[in-house]
């Protein structure tokens, strides 16, 4: 076999090409301290490596979230207990209060100026940022303001119900905030109770606004409880001299109040409570009363046979019986308000009261609906058709000038079991700035100091219990990082197994792999040597 130069070479360069690549990559091993460079080293390997290294990532974000989750709850801990020391100290202020015998207008004037104080630290506390801007007692709304002050004493909840949560690990998160709604007023009251809000579809501009309110009769409120009240402002021409008045209903829409004189800011008390409103609420517009007109009415005797029309008014419907002799419009009247029968057994006794149940009157004119309701009369016949004027067979005749009225604003006031932070202290207060020395107000005030001393108390317990449950959370928090700590280390042994390099196997290695470079490289001297010219 004959071996050319050109194979000599080649071979010869192939080989030291390949030792000198095994050198040099167990030199890259030795200096980056791991034995894969490229997942081609070792296919499997690698493939656990970039998922351990995956998961090392998700670790650094859990303990990044778990750092974050213990800021925030490190912070709503010292909002809490802040606001429990706040608490104290009102109740401290209450008891002093509650000494009626020794307390004068000075030391109640004193009293109830810190009592104001200590409720604009209430309402800030309660309006707590985190280090971002966002209110942690929002709910998930952490850019809205979860308390806004409304009228006199009075505090909406602006947020909503919700909770932060954070990812902590794999399948677990962790509750970061809580709703204000939830921890300071949703408190459980010693005493049934009220909190009041306008309707969201009050019109008034700037609108009215109604206070916080008090309960002045606490007998006579549990007798109404637990029904809501409703205050609604009525068109001016529904009293005489034509006026501002409001009108208060139940729940059920049973009538409490009829058509009082308003005047701002005078106290409206009603069922042991009252309450305050302020502005000029919108008092609605007057209903347009619906009419049917008497035509020309002929001469009819229903004294020999009876006969009936149907009046309807907003869906409800009476027969009106006509048994008498009706030569005018005043006859006509007077049989459809008739309280007495003519024709035994025809029933036009009842017709008044079927007119009052539809709201209706009767004059010589024609018939009315103050409401606003449009009146329809049907279902009679051709001598009615002739004494009332107008068609009143089949369909009838229906009027087309009524319209109803629209309701002014109005205010509700909602019966609650649970009475808030800010409720309570600025009730206080507020019974505090309304003594006048007199024994009513002497007692109104006691019957308010028991009951907010009451509250106080459900107050801190409800607030130790939201301490707890921080508490709990943090614990989470705690065991979370550590469990994360023990996988860290875990997994970082493990790709470090995977990786690493053993120097003094790859020591060895580099060794072998020099020895072999050298001898490729003498070899290749030596037969490159062998040349037939050298022996010519």
């Amino acid at each position: 076999m004959r071996i050319s130069t050109l194979q000599i070479y080649s071979v010869s360069d192939i080989g030291m090409r390949n030792a000198q690549s095994a050198i040099n990559k167990t030199s890259e091993q030795m200096s980056a301290g791991k034995r894969l460079l490229t997942p081609a080293d070792d296919p499997v390997a690698a493939s656990s490596i970039l998922r351990l290294t995956q998961h090392l990532g998700r670790i650094e974000q859990y303990e990044k979230n778990i750092s974050a989750a213990q800021n925030s709850l490190d912070q709503e801990e010292v909002a809490v207990q802040s606001v429990i020391t706040l608490m104290q100290r009102v109740k401290e202020l209450a008891i002093q209060a509650g000494n009626t015998g020794t307390m004068t207008p000075s030391d109640y004037d004193s009293v109830a100026a810190e009592v104001e104080s200590r409720l604009g630290e209430l309402f800030d506390l309660q309006n707590t940022r985190n280090s971002s801007g966002q209110y942690i007692f929002s709910g998930h709304q952490g850019n809205t303001q979860p308390f806004t002050r409304e009228g006199s004493g009075k505090y909406v909840y602006q947020g909503d119900e919700g909770q932060m949560r954070i990812q902590v690990s794999e399948t677990g998160s962790v509750a970061v905030s809580d709703s204000g709604k939830n921890l300071f007023v949703d408190i459980p009251s010693g005493h049934s109770t009220f909190n009041t809000r306008p309707s969201a579809a009050n019109q008034a501009v700037p609108p009215a606004r109604i206070d916080v309110g008090e309960i002045i009769d606490q007998d006579a409120y549990e007798a109404f409880y637990p029904r809501d009240m409703k205050i609604t402002f009525n068109a001016p021409e529904s009293v005489s001299p034509a006026g501002t008045n409001y009108t208060i209903t139940d729940d059920r829409g049973r009538v409490l109040a009829e058509n009082v004189p308003y005047e701002q800011g005078e106290a409206i008390e009603i069922n042991g409570a009252r309450v305050r409103i302020t502005g000029q609420p919108y008092p609605g517009e007057a209903a347009t009363p619906a009419t049917i007109d008497f035509g020309a009415v002929t001469l009819v005797d229903f004294s020999g046979a009876a006969q009936s029309v149907t009046l309807t008014v907003g869906g409800k419907s009476e027969t009106l019986v006509l048994d008498r002799l009706v030569n005018n419009a005043a006859d006509l009247a007077a049989a459809l308000s008739a309280t007495a029968e003519e024709i035994t057994g025809s029933g036009a006794d009842r017709n008044a009261q079927k007119l009052a149940n539809l709201g209706l009157t009767v004059s010589p004119t024609g018939l009315e609906a103050a409401r606003g309701q449009n009146i329809t009369v049907r279902n009679g016949t051709a001598d009615t058709d002739q004494v009332f004027g107008v068609t009143t067979q089949n369909q009838g005749t229906t009027s087309t000038n009524g319209e109803l009225a629209t309701p002014g604003d109005s205010f509700v006031l909602e019966s609650s079991n649970k009475q808030g932070l800010l409720t309570t202290v600025s009730r206080f207060s507020l019974a505090m700035q309304n003594l006048d020395g007199s024994p009513e107000s002497i007692e109104a005030l006691n019957e308010v100091i028991a009951q907010t001393i009451d509250n106080i108390d459900r107050a801190e317990t409800h607030l130790t219990s939201a301490q707890g449950e921080l508490g709990a959370r943090m614990n989470t928090l705690e065991s979370s990082q550590e469990l994360l700590l023990d996988t860290r280390l875990h997994n970082e042994e493990v790709i470090g197994d995977l990786e690493g390099l053993d120097y003094a196997k790859a020591t060895t290695r580099l060794q072998m792999q020099s020895l072999v470079l050298s001898a490729a490289q003498q070899t290749f001297v030596k037969v490159a040597n062998l040349n037939l010219f050298n022996y010519l």
